[in-house]
């Protein structure tokens, strides 16, 4: 185990910027984000996700292993949020379960960036392609957090029709922007992706900064309902981990003999956002309550797949190599 990726990604500005947040509250400081700068900042986010996977994409040649790890990656999209949705209906509402069901659906950049970055030191090779599959298991996860909700939310009088769910799921703000600029992305050529390269990928960590601070704030005024259930929600962000990475390093052996693209995929079904989802789920579910979902994607699952996580999901996969 590399402990360095631990130390290397703590002293992450971003990450202190929002562990800056909690300390703001814990200070009664009267530091805070202006709500419309907010938004922004999360429009913006999701834009720049969605722009650089679709340039990913554009760049890779597409063949069957390809098509292949992009259908599966939509897949554990779509299958993560519904059965972990029940697990966690258990102890928390329709609209928290939803928020967090599609947090550990979706992926984490910074700990696909780490992965990568474990890769790179241990010498394997991976596809250029895996960044396209992380940018698709964005919105899917997103999608049916909202389809979850809508239909379990006991507190709407108003049915809706199935179909008005997904027109609604798809036309949200979040998703179509996310969607869109998967597509923007992938039309635009390389040269025209330079010419906006400022704001979709040099200014993004900033902004990502600004975003984890605010995100601070938000969560520390609200600490406490997460630490009165800090024993499931904890237990969850380490159990479900554990589980989606090491199935997904095992079954990911069908269709790709990448060591590297295996552990990517294990690292990206392990892991949980903690900034697409939550600045969706901001927009589209306010009454979600971000000290429930931030905390355990940033402060529990983010920590362990980077110590302990990414090892033992490279092991898995070596151990499987060998029958």
């Amino acid at each position: 185990m590399d402990l360095h990726l631990l130390f290397d990604n703590l002293t992450n500005p971003a990450l202190l910027f929002f562990f800056l947040g909690i300390l703001a509250v814990q200070l009664k400081s009267d530091l805070e984000i202006p709500p419309n700068s907010s938004k922004f900042i999360s429009l913006y986010l999701l834009l720049s996700i969605g722009f650089k996977g679709g340039q990913e994409l554009s760049h890779s040649d597409l063949n069957l292993e390809i098509i292949w790890s992009l259908l599966f990656g939509i897949f554990l999209a779509l299958i993560v949020p519904v059965y972990t949705y029940f697990i966690l209906r258990r102890k928390f509402n329709v609209a928290n379960a939803g928020a967090i069901a599609a947090s550990y659906g979706s992926v984490s950049a910074v700990t696909f960036v780490t992965a990568i970055s474990f890769l790179e030191i241990e010498q394997i090779s991976f596809g250029g392609h895996m960044v396209a599959v992380m940018a698709l298991m964005e919105a899917p996860s997103i999608i049916i957090g909202l389809l979850l909700i809508s239909i379990y939310d006991k507190e709407n009088a108003i049915k809706i029709s199935m179909g008005k769910v997904v027109k609604h799921a798809l036309t949200n703000g979040s998703v179509l922007l996310i969607l869109g600029s998967l597509v923007v992305g992938f039309l635009a050529s390389e040269q025209q992706a330079q010419g906006i390269k400022p704001f979709t990928t040099d200014i993004f960590k900033g902004f990502l900064a600004v975003f984890l601070l605010d995100m601070g704030i938000t969560s520390g005024k609200k600490l406490s309902a997460f630490l009165k259930k800090g024993w499931f929600a904890l237990i969850f962000a380490v159990v479900i981990p554990i589980i989606n990475g090491s199935l997904v390093a095992v079954i990911s052996s069908v269709f790709t003999d990448s060591e590297g693209n295996r552990l990517l995929f294990a690292i990206l079904a392990a892991s949980a956002s903690y900034i697409a989802v939550p600045a969706a789920m901001r927009i589209a579910v306010p009454k979600a309550n971000p000290s429930l979902y931030l905390p355990m994607a940033l402060a529990i699952t983010f920590p362990f797949n980077i110590t302990l996580g990414m090892p033992l999901y490279l092991c898995i996969i070596q151990a499987c190599s060998i029958f």
